[in-house]
């Protein structure tokens, strides 16, 4: 475990106490307009403490962007001080707090958006049941999203937060760009993969040249992507590679991967000697720090997913266990929790949705 317990320092500067985080996910817990709840606030606090960073659920970066109720709001300086509040309850015990950012894109739907028309790439509806049909987004408008994750960023760093994750991942607006489904703009923003990455490019390019344009101290930015879409055609695992190559280049302070397991392959028969992960691992060559995750549960996951990634981001886990990194720290695997009781919820601090959703994934530790 010398690897976990080293910790880890960033580009620019951040220095994390161990390799282990807490992976964002969504808590539903904000208030309707996107302000923090002490409720949020007591959920993070009480899994901060002994993993060296907590990023947060998405926080939204424009009102067009919103995805779900009880979603974190970042478009606005009235935020500022409830993500304050939020951040310095992360950050006991030297655990660093990050903010993740993102848009939704198409996966929301009018009666979130209070009866206005989902926005994307491409005025094409994602393959899920009930989907809407999206707007299409004009130039204009791609320019003040981007600008909007620039603003984020700044109020990031205004409300005391140590990072912000760039959330490319999930099917939401960053990924939508660069998918070929939900990108079929024949402009400058789609078409070719290379003109795919556009967005990404000028997104990733703004959001770090306002930190360091700041002059804000160990300030870092991370970037999560998902490797593979199931819809035809979609991002597959080479173009996710050429993703990551064209990323692993840019001035950000690491990389995260979104799977459900750790363990996973390709469904694409050319990449099946070996998991996604050791792929990803191998494109990025040392030149940025890279985040596993996926269905990490004890100390023999965190090893083992170490063996291709720089940090190990743990998610139903600590949901069950707020505790659970002391644990693997102190190699008491043991000693961890793995069911629940219907009980446990308030103790807990966790909201109904995030309840509904450990029901419905592993209903073998609810009892």
């Amino acid at each position: 475990m010398d690897k976990l317990e080293s910790g880890i320092t960033f580009k620019r500067g951040l220095h994390l106490k161990n390799r282990l985080v807490v992976a964002p996910m969504t808590t539903k817990m904000s208030f309707f307009d996107g302000v923090v709840t002490n409720d949020e606030i007591a959920h993070y606090e009480l899994r901060s403490g002994e993993v060296g960073a907590v990023i947060t659920a998405a926080a939204n970066v424009h009102e067009s962007g919103k995805g779900w109720e009880g979603e974190l709001g970042v478009y606005d300086d009235r935020f500022i001080p409830g993500l304050s509040k939020l951040a310095a309850a992360i950050k006991k015990n030297h655990t660093k707090a990050i903010l993740q950012i993102f848009h939704a894109g198409r996966m929301t739907d009018s009666k979130v958006l209070g009866g206005n028309q989902p926005v994307a790439p491409s005025a094409v509806a994602a393959q899920r049941p009930d989907a809407q049909t999206p707007r299409e987004l004009t130039e204009e408008e791609i320019f003040t999203i981007l600008d909007s994750f620039k603003k984020a960023t700044e109020r990031a760093i205004k409300a005391g937060f140590d990072g912000v994750e760039i959330h490319g991942a999930n099917t939401y607006l960053i990924q939508q760009f660069f998918s070929p489904h939900s990108n079929r703009r024949t402009d400058d923003w789609g078409g070719t993969l290379e003109k795919r990455i556009k967005f990404i490019n000028e997104l990733v390019d703004g959001v770090t040249s306002v930190v360091d344009e700041s002059g804000v101290k160990d300030f870092i930015v991370g970037y999560r992507f998902s490797p593979e879409e199931y819809e035809e055609p979609g991002i597959r695992l080479s173009d996710t590679l050429y993703l990551v190559d064209q990323l692993s280049n840019k001035p950000l302070d690491y990389l995260h991967l979104s799977v459900g397991n750790y363990r996973n392959h390709s469904v694409n028969d050319a990449f099946k000697d070996k998991p996604i992960i050791a792929y990803i691992n191998e494109t990025i060559n040392g030149r940025l720090p890279l985040i596993g995750v996926g269905d990490i549960r004890n100390g023999a996951d965190v090893e083992s997913i170490l063996t291709s990634a720089d940090l190990a981001a743990v998610g139903r886990a600590v949901l069950i266990d707020p505790h659970w990194a002391q644990k693997v720290l102190d190699k008491q695997d043991h000693l961890i929790r793995t069911e629940l009781s219907h009980y446990d919820q308030e103790e807990l601090r966790i909201s109904n949705g995030v309840w509904a959703f450990l029901e419905g994934m592993m209903p073998e530790r609810l009892n």
